[in-house]
């Protein structure tokens, strides 16, 4: 007798890297990704660079390369894992090499490396495997390096926002990271990746970073952003056309502009063992 698939389990009610599905919904727009997703601080790109013993990097969940080109730029090596075919299409494009695969099944294949980064991406993979991975790929020394960017807008505006998610979508994702600071909605991630790091083992004690800095942005710029953050890409084609309307709307009494103050957080740790 046949029967339904279960339900799926809502997001919120799950891990982040169990919710695979909101991993690969970005590259729905990788165009639009690349376009208006911020950049990291070159200090932090800086940073993580000296404290590596070589210039081959991994960058997991590679995207469109955003990260990676900012690597390369610095005098990296930069090769790819992607779990969205159609994001790792785009960094090709971009010169990269991309191997597609969810970073804990990917597989090194004996290759050795200098760092692993992932920008934006870590909290999509099980800490403790992933970091297990990390551990497998890295030569004695090598940084495993996870960073996220993490705005506030404005507090008058970011309330706005976040009457708008409560009133259009008050169920979703968005909604829920809107009323948290930008800091605290990464606070649990961090925590995670530290307890994944020292659970695998293979690395000693993770070290956190922090750089401060600022964006101003359009409605436009605002906007075409948007809709690639997650939970976005899961909004109907009604619901999207809400919240940015609601968005807009409250960008638009406020002046059109407006100054976003970044904080860009960094977990790293080093590989131990004999050089």
């Amino acid at each position: 007798m046949p029967t339904l698939p279960p339900e799926p389990t809502p997001v919120s009610a799950r891990e982040s890297h169990q919710a695979r599905e909101l991993a690969e919904s970005f590259g729905s727009d990788p165009d639009r990704y690349d376009r208006a997703r911020p950049r990291y601080p070159d200090a932090m790109v800086d940073a993580i660079v000296a404290a590596s013993p070589g210039p081959d990097v991994v960058d997991v969940g590679i995207g469109t390369g955003i990260a990676a080109r900012q690597f390369r730029a610095a005098g990296c090596r930069v090769l790819g894992v992607e779990v969205d075919a159609r994001m790792g299409e785009f960094a090709r494009r971009q010169g990269f090499e991309v191997e597609v695969a969810a970073f804990e099944a990917w597989d090194p294949a004996g290759r050795i490396f200098d760092a692993v980064i992932a920008g934006q991406t870590w909290h999509w993979v099980d800490p403790v495997a992933g970091a297990a991975k990390a551990a497998e790929a890295l030569r004695p020394g090598g940084r495993l390096a996870a960073f996220w960017n993490a705005g506030n807008p404005p507090t008058e505006l970011a309330q706005a926002f976040a009457a708008v998610y409560r009133r259009v979508a008050p169920d979703s994702l968005a909604a829920r990271w809107a009323t948290a600071a930008a800091q605290d909605a990464y606070s649990a991630p961090h925590n995670k990746v530290v307890d994944g790091i020292r659970a695998a083992g293979g690395f000693g004690e993770p070290e956190q970073w922090r750089f401060d800095w600022e964006r101003t942005y359009s409605r436009d710029e605002w906007l075409d952003q948007l809709p690639t953050t997650g939970g976005h890409a899961q909004f109907s084609a009604a619901t999207q056309e809400q919240v940015l309307a609601g968005v807009g709307a409250a960008i638009d009494a406020a002046g059109g502009s407006f100054t976003v103050q970044y904080t860009t957080t960094v977990v790293i740790a080093a590989r131990t063992g004999m050089s």
